[in-house]
């Protein structure tokens, strides 16, 4: 019997395993020596996140910021994913995140990660580096990395939609419980003022608004043009259909299954949740969610 050629090649999914307490795979572990020695240089600015919460999106806005007017055909030849490496991602052994960073020509680099506060290599906080943080509701966010790991070939199987959901809640998942990735960064927030959090869902409700106090974080100022055509040209639609922003042109993700990027809205949640799983979710939400000061909004 042959081989069926559309099955050659293709990489197998990944098994979860603990590592030192939260859930990882390999593709973000094996190089965990290099990642953890990395060496920020003081102006590197670190974009983080849960996944799938706003990475790419924040990534785009803050190239533009600093690239879009300087050298504007890195935004038609080099994909996102290239302009901001991931720094504890491996392809090979030959293309680590950290060695995509280290060969950037950019000044500042930009660098994104998924990292909880407690894996984040030390040498950014010791460089007072700037941070960005971006924060989405637990419920687009569950609903959103459960396509993202249909369509990503090297993720674990998802399984169906109620398991996913049944193991979202017990933080069994790629980075470990939303819970401790959100809060943790937050409580971080409190002590290193180098860190601005912001929500998916304020960006979603103003994106102009959002860029202004990035821009005011970062102690940028741009015209009021470039502005306008930075808002204009991060918003989904745009960047859905830009082979630069939108990871068609990783073979890892199977567009078949899933889009990489989905829907970009907020409240996609109520087409996924059954009347009962929210009165669930909401019920061990309230138990795991302590702190008051950090409120999300699952509609705009």
């Amino acid at each position: 019997m042959s081989a069926d050629p559309d099955k050659m090649d293709l990489p197998s999914r990944s098994e979860l395993f603990d590592f030192h307490g939260v859930p990882m795979i390999h593709y973000f572990t094996d190089n965990w020596e290099n990642v953890q020695n990395f060496q920020a240089r003081p102006d590197d600015i670190l974009i983080a996140t849960y996944p799938k919460a706003g990475t790419t999106w924040v990534s785009y806005i803050l190239d533009l910021l600093y690239f879009g007017q300087t050298a504007p055909e890195r935004q038609t030849s080099i994909p996102i994913y290239e302009r901001v490496p991931f720094l504890e991602s491996i392809k090979s052994a030959e293309e680590t995140g950290v060695d995509q960073v280290n060969n950037l020509p950019t000044s500042p680099r930009l660098i994104k990660t998924h990292l909880p506060i407690q894996f984040v290599p030390k040498s950014f906080w010791e460089q007072n580096c700037r941070i960005v943080y971006v924060a989405r509701n637990a419920k687009d966010n569950v609903v959103s990395y459960f396509h993202f790991e249909r369509m990503t070939l090297t993720q674990p199987d998802p399984g169906d939609w109620s398991s996913y959901l049944h193991r979202f809640k017990e933080g069994k998942i790629v980075f470990g419980p939303w819970y401790d990735h959100v809060n943790g960064w937050w409580k971080k927030k409190q002590t290193y003022s180098n860190l601005h959090y912001m929500f998916f869902e304020d960006m979603v409700e103003d994106t102009g608004r959002e860029i202004e106090k990035l821009c005011r974080f970062l102690g940028l100022s741009p015209s009021v043009e470039e502005k306008k055509q930075i808002t204009s040209g991060v918003q989904f639609d745009n960047m859905k259909k830009n082979n630069m922003t939108n990871y068609s042109t990783v073979p890892v993700m199977d567009f078949k299954v899933s889009p990489f990027m989905r829907k970009g809205k907020v409240g996609d949640w109520k087409r996924h949740f059954t009347v009962a799983q929210s009165e669930e979710f909401d019920e061990d939400y309230k138990k795991k969610m302590k702190d008051p000061t950090l409120q999300f909004r699952t509609v705009v």
